[in-house]
């Protein structure tokens, strides 16, 4: 009996026997349930719990294609507190992965960090369909202590989440951000997340995290363009500060001209007092071959800036893109204009010490 007893002492050492212990139940949660915070999404509760980032009642108003882009949920987080040893979710997707420059990863991707410290991700699978529920177990096994939870939405793609499963366990609000209202961010495929290998890997979601902000995503791919529609829509949410970077969509300094002034101006008129910061072109590997446009594009928005701060307004930066992300930091670039991480990493350091500047950080 003692030499049974020591060899399966032996063999569980050696990582040969695993423990038997009865399966936990799941309680499947929508994320209606009030301890779930659902964040970046300021029309959410309007618009009836749906994943979209502008009100429903500018379906018919803005273009097209604008209005797809914003049934991609990113920059949308549910965050909660709770000391379950297991976290999983329960998703659906209209389609599969189907991009050129993200994988399915960053085009779909839905990650979970627990503490700021990244777990694991869900994806859409090649056979995504309308009513195909994905069930993804972000982590089990874990010791019961309190953790804060944070799951970022897809960056490229719809999705509805179904529920998300915990155990019986603890289940709280998140703790607060360090600025009671979010960063407002407006722009271009760059902003919306192209190309990060997921979600939380936007310029965003690494900022968030380095300064505990909230914030809202109102890029949108190829056309961020500063209709008057979407500076009407950017100024009716309540903002620590505005950041706008939406150039390189409009193609010619001429585009450019006819909005970004009108832009910036409805903003401060609805928000005399808010923080703006302005963001010129990050460098693009086109720019090595003698192109021009994005050079235009600067120095224009350096005069309407020049202009705005010389009339009075003491709230309103500069920020230059090729500080953030510039030439000798190509490596940071995926298909010579959209950041990779290394690139959104870039510009998340460097956005970071500005923020702690102008919004009185610590």
């Amino acid at each position: 009996m003692r030499s049974v007893c020591f060899l399966l002492a032996a063999a569980a050492a050696a990582g040969l026997l695993v423990a038997q212990t009865p399966e936990v139940p799941v309680r499947w949660l929508p994320i209606s349930t009030p301890e779930f915070e659902v964040d970046g999404l300021p029309w959410f509760a309007q618009n009836k719990g749906d994943l979209v980032r502008l009100p429903l009642t500018l379906e018919k108003v803005v273009r097209p294609p604008v209005w797809n882009l914003a049934k991609s949920p990113s920059g949308a987080r549910i965050r909660f507190r709770t000391d379950a040893p297991s976290v999983s979710i329960r998703l659906e997707y209209p389609s599969a992965p189907n991009m050129t420059n993200m994988h399915a990863f960053g085009q779909t991707g839905v990650d979970l960090y627990a503490d700021g410290v990244y777990i694991a991700t869900a994806i859409a699978d090649k056979d995504a369909v309308p009513g195909k529920v994905i069930e993804k177990v972000f982590f089990s096994g874990m010791p019961k202590v309190d953790r804060e939870i944070t799951i970022y939405l897809s960056l490229y793609k719809p999705v509805k989440v179904i529920a998300i499963g915990l155990p019986e366990a603890r289940l709280n609000r998140p703790k607060p951000y360090a600025l009671a209202h979010p960063v407002v961010f407006y722009g271009t495929s760059i902003t919306q997340g192209g190309c990060a290998s997921r979600s939380g890997m936007s310029y965003q979601a690494i900022l968030g995290r380095m300064l505990n902000l909230d914030f809202v995503n109102q890029g949108y791919s190829g056309n961020g363009m500063g209709e008057p529609e979407m500076a009407k829509a950017m100024a009716e949410i309540d903002a620590a500060a505005y950041v706008l970077d939406f150039a390189q969509n409009n193609r010619t300094v001429d585009s450019l001209s006819k909005v970004y002034a009108p832009f910036l101006e409805t903003l401060r008129a609805r928000h005399p007092d808010t923080p703006i910061l302005a963001i010129t072109p990050i460098y693009s590997a086109r720019e090595a071959t003698g192109d021009k446009e994005l050079q235009w594009m600067r120095d224009h928005i350096r005069r309407v800036v020049s202009r705005a701060i010389a009339s009075g307004d003491r709230h309103l930066q500069l920020v230059e893109g090729t500080d953030l992300l510039g030439p000798a930091q190509g490596d940071g670039l995926v298909d010579g204009t959209h950041p990779n991480d290394l690139g959104f990493q870039s510009m998340a350091a460097g956005l970071a010490t500005r923020f702690r500047q102008f919004l009185s950080l610590p």
